[in-house]
């Protein structure tokens, strides 16, 4: 049985290890077509992977490992299989340029040149090229050169392979726009942006070396200007036909795997849990996240579905704009978590400090792997989204739990010392922001908001539907000192907005007609307070339970 390629993205080693492969080979036939071209898909769909497969079968100096195709789909392409080995090759990956300064970030682009070089000594000992070529490359390789010499670094290594190895030569660029989001993130942008530009500037627009450029990213940066003026450049993103089979699995690639590893009785739980996505009118498994359910009912067949893209580093575009959220937004939020669609307009070209606005945020949980299209409204324009599995799902419901808690956090004490001075207006004014800064799925029943108190306080000695008096009360929260508070709360789910502030009432009077109050215990501590809290979808009312009698 061929062992899973979970986090292989070597194509070599794949290959000569015997992992299971999912044949992406034809992907070598969609690029040979193009001059300049950049392919966009979330995380985790196989860019790396395709690059790599792309290396071994353009590389002039792989021709020792062509067997790596044998029998593949491409193979089986006479015309293509010309060029196999027919060129020299660059191949770069950006995706570990997450540095937090400019400097630091040249520093590594510098060593990725370097490593290059070191890994293509043929250039430094070439007969071909002159003393002053090797000057500059020597440079390169020691890590000297300057910033305007980092700039044209790409330019000058294809000028030299092609006079080296007489051949045009072709550029493929992992990941792309990573510096460009660690950039954004830490606050030096436009150097960023500045530096790429003249990057791909003078290896992709002004270089007569080029053969081709191929490029992955998540996103499309088009706004800065970085790809201005590249002839034949093309874009084939999420939203794209062309090449929409060739990142991540297909329905029948899936369901070839699971039956190869005698799993084919839980297609349908894969489908839910990491099915979805929607690349041009294809459908979409996430391929490292199928993998990881395959290996984990491997070990153990009991073993439930997870989403293991929620227990990874990257999600934190859900969380801040969960936390950033207006109402509007948050609503919107709340639909999508109850499996609802949402009319977009969609703008496949962005910058990352698009990011920050509103209008774009769709966008940018489309294309990063977030949201999938469900419908296509206006055509290249406006769409339905939808969350696209179970996965995904896991992933909002946990950033808006971690939101919660910070809420909870923040407002949990001042909320119990506002009820316990009887301070009922403020009180009732910051449970109705935290309702607003919650998520409610719209389960609008007395046990959900129950449960929301519950959750609310939390840490606290709370107790719930236990008896006192003639009845049983919702919730009770014990003081920790006998000189202070104790609160019971009575919950009342409205039918309508009309109905608030009566059935806040008769909470409080069913707090004091069945003696909630009375119970003997709570005569040794110094107050006890009964609230009637009414609520009706983001709103509550609270009122004072009075008893006077005073039974306490």
């Amino acid at each position: 049985m061929k062992k899973l390629p979970i986090g292989i993205e070597n194509f070599k080693e794949l290959i000569d290890n015997n992992y299971y492969f999912v044949d992406k080979t034809l992907f070598i036939k969609d690029v040979f077509n193009e001059k300049l071209a950049l392919y966009t898909r979330p995380r985790r769909f196989g860019k790396t992977l395709n690059m790599s497969m792309l290396y071994y079968f353009f590389s002039n100096k792989e021709k020792e490992n062509s067997y790596l195709f044998d029998g593949l789909d491409i193979s089986k392409d006479k015309e293509i299989m010309k060029y196999q080995n027919k060129y020299p090759v660059i191949l770069i990956s950006l995706k570990d340029m997450k540095n937090k300064t400019f400097d630091n970030q040249l520093s590594m682009f510098s060593y990725l040149i370097s490593m290059f070089l070191k890994n293509n000594t043929e250039l430094l000992n070439s007969d071909i090229l002159n003393e002053s070529d090797k000057s500059t490359l020597i440079k390169y390789e020691n890590g000297t050169a300057t910033e305007i010499e980092l700039q044209n670094a790409l330019n000058y290594l294809t000028y030299c392979l092609e006079k080296h190895y007489q051949s045009k030569v072709i550029i493929l660029i992992d990941e792309y726009d990573v510096p460009l989001q660690s950039a954004y993130e830490n606050g030096y942008y436009e150097d960023m942006v500045d530096f790429l530009r003249s990057v791909f500037s003078s290896s992709l627009k002004t270089n007569s070396s080029l053969e081709k450029g191929i490029l992955t990213g998540c996103l499309r940066i088009s706004k800065e200007s970085i790809f201005t003026g590249l002839n034949n450049f093309k874009s084939f993103s999420i939203l794209d036909i062309k090449s929409s089979q060739r990142f991540g699995f297909t329905h029948e690639e899936v369901k070839n795997l699971l039956d190869y590893y005698g799993l084919g009785q839980y297609i349908q739980e894969v489908k839910e849990w990491y099915d979805g996505y929607l690349f041009g009118d294809t459908e979409i498994y996430t391929p490292w996240s199928t993998l990881m359910y395959v290996d984990r009912k491997l070990q153990k067949d009991s073993l439930q579905p997870i989403s293991f893209w929620s227990n990874t580093s990257g999600n934190d575009i859900v969380v801040n704009y969960i936390k950033q959220s207006d109402q509007t937004l948050h609503d919107e939020f709340e639909l999508l978590m109850q499996g609802k669609t949402l009319k977009k307009k969609i703008n496949p070209e962005l910058t990352y400090r698009d990011m920050d606005n509103i209008h774009n945020i769709y966008s940018f949980l489309l294309m990063t792997g977030y949201l999938k299209v469900h419908k296509e409204i206006v055509p290249n324009e406006v769409y339905e989204l939808i969350i696209p599995n179970k996965e995904v799902y896991k992933i909002y419901e946990k950033s808006f739990m971690d939101y919660f808690s910070e809420i909870q956090f923040q407002y949990k004490n001042q909320l119990i010392a506002l009820l316990n001075d009887e301070k009922v207006e403020k009180a009732q004014s910051m449970l109705n922001d935290i309702l607003e800064k919650s998520i409610s799925y719209y389960d609008n029943y007395e046990s959900f908001y129950h449960g929301f108190l519950l959750g609310l306080f939390q840490g606290l000695e709370v107790s719930s539907n236990k008896e006192s008096g003639n009845g049983r009360f919702d919730i009770e929260i014990l003081p920790r000192r006998l000189d202070e508070t104790v609160l019971i709360i009575e919950c009342k789910h409205s039918k309508t907005l009309d109905d608030l502030i009566d059935d806040s009432k008769k909470a409080s009077k069913q707090i004091i007609d069945k003696r909630y109050l009375s119970n003997i215990k709570y005569k040794k501590y110094n107050k006890v307070i009964g609230y009637g809290i009414s609520f009706f979808k983001k709103q509550c009312f609270i009122t004072k339970a009075h008893d006077s009698n005073n039974v306490v």
